[in-house]
């Protein structure tokens, strides 16, 4: 059976980092899954909706659910902070089922006043990291593989997000989470731990605390660094910014050279599924990737 998923694809991927946006179509089609691009969705808000109104933050996000819910799919999203936000409004939503029917009442008539479907919460809010664990599943990709990345050690960072915005997340502890490891044996990379691979990028901070936010970044990757890692690996294209796109503003901050590749968790897997690093956009990065698809033979 082919798997189909109403996709978000977000703002930033779309923007800033459109390698993420071109790697999740490469490797969705390489496994053949299916997406239903939601044209007509809004930004979820990356949490700053809420600080103006609660109320704002949960009728946006229950329409962009409802989009998904007109098409009888589960949501599919690529962004940590997407997958956090869409999925803690879907989870508070389907609460005040039972809870506070009124408040989705008021979520549901702001939605109708303008046209759009109400939110019924028949669906589900779905990270591709969920999906290719949990739907595809390991095994399955194991056996997809025609390029193993033997040697190459892959350092996770899940970004805060995935892990703790939610009150459930499937397939993984969020205070010990496992499911990028275990991505990274199904395509014979090697994982490396290290303490800030559960922490925050820093990126919420950027905008009024630059120094801090940098120097939380500069510690993340001096720490994978010194654990061996060849490349971070990241399911947030936030996360990527802040490690990836600012890792030179980051080096001037900390006063230390780093030069540590910053790989999406879509461009990783479809190395491994024989896609071209031309398609994946892996010449699209500021730190360059050249060192990871070196050490891959290319």
């Amino acid at each position: 059976m082919t798997l189909k998923y109403a996709y978000f694809p977000g703002c930033v991927a779309q923007g800033a980092c459109r390698e993420l946006y071109q790697s999740t179509g490469a490797l969705t089609r390489a496994l053949g899954i299916e997406l239903v691009e939601l044209k007509k969705a809004a930004c979820c808000g990356s949490g700053t909706f809420k600080e103006d109104s609660q109320l704002l933050e949960d009728t946006v996000n229950a329409r962009n659910i409802a989009l998904a819910e007109d098409l009888n799919l589960p949501l599919l999203t690529h962004c940590s902070t997407c997958q956090g936000v869409i999925g803690n409004v879907d989870e508070r939503l389907k609460d005040a089922h039972q809870s506070n029917p009124a408040y989705l009442d008021r979520v549901n008539h702001l939605l109708t006043e303008q046209g759009c479907s109400p939110y019924r919460g028949t669906s589900e809010v779905k990270h591709l990291l969920w999906a290719l664990v949990g739907d595809f599943g390991l095994d399955e990709l194991q056996k997809r593989v025609t390029r193993k990345l033997s040697g190459l050690k892959c350092a996770a960072f899940y970004g805060c997000y995935l892990l703790r915005a939610q009150k459930h997340i499937p397939f993984d502890d969020p205070h010990a989470p496992e499911s990028m490891e275990n991505v990274f044996r199904a395509i014979d990379a090697t994982p490396i731990y290290y303490r800030g691979r559960t922490q925050c990028c820093g990126w919420p901070l950027s905008s009024y605390a630059t120094t801090q936010s940098f120097q939380m970044a500069g510690g993340h990757i001096r720490e994978a660094i010194a654990a061996g890692a060849d490349c971070i690996v990241t399911p947030c294209p936030l996360c990527h910014l802040n490690l990836d796109s600012r890792q030179p503003e980051v080096e001037q901050t900390i006063g230390e050279k780093l030069g540590l590749p910053v790989l999406h968790l879509p461009q990783l897997v479809a190395l491994a599924l024989g896609v071209s690093p031309q398609e994946l956009g892996l010449d699209r990065h500021i730190v360059s990737t050249r060192p990871v698809l070196e050490k891959l033979g290319f």
